[in-house]
């Protein structure tokens, strides 16, 4: 049996979780792939990742910037791109031929409507007993909540950014 697992909140920590999660996974002999959506840097997780024969990840190859300041017709072109992005990672190949399915940030884009969502929810309907699918992101989408076997939310108390601490590499990315 395979289960859906969701991290979101506005705490440090989503993607770290979910990257844990399939470095176990690889460890045990599964085959993982990864989809970063809306994450164009090559961050430390990347390149560890990158390291482990039976993990793939798939990276933003174009950036849009935040969705609060794009124009309408940039968020068409971002919801045509991400919608490719899923689209690959739901393609029967790597339905075949993975075993862990992440999806970094897949909440962001669902919450933005920056991916066709009926289709992240049939997938997550027809294979969440089939796959181990991991789908991270700060926002909480109760239509994928819905649908999770495990929830965390990771939540932040302190943070430096607070104190106008920029993002340390090796630590936040």
């Amino acid at each position: 049996m395979r289960m859906i697992h969701v991290y979101y909140g506005d705490g440090k920590g989503k993607t770290t979780a979910a990257t844990g999660l399939a470095v176990r996974a690889a460890g045990a002999g599964m085959k993982v792939y990864v989809v970063r959506f809306m994450k164009t840097d090559n961050s430390g997780e990347v390149n560890s990742l990158q390291q482990l024969n039976n993990v793939t990840v798939e990276l933003v190859t174009k950036s849009f910037g935040f969705t609060f300041n794009m124009t309408e017709e940039q968020k068409k072109e971002a919801k045509a791109f991400y919608t490719e992005m899923l689209r690959n990672a739901i393609a029967k190949e790597n339905l075949e031929n993975y075993d862990m399915i992440v999806m970094d940030e897949a909440n962001i884009v669902y919450g933005c409507e920056l991916i066709e969502k009926e289709e992240l929810i049939a997938f997550l309907k027809e294979y969440g007993q089939k796959k181990e699918i991991v789908i991270t992101g700060a926002t909480r989408q109760e239509d994928i909540i819905e649908l999770a076997d495990y929830v965390t939310e990771i939540k932040k108390i302190k943070h430096p950014y607070d104190r106008g601490v920029d993002a340390r590499k090796g630590i936040e990315f």
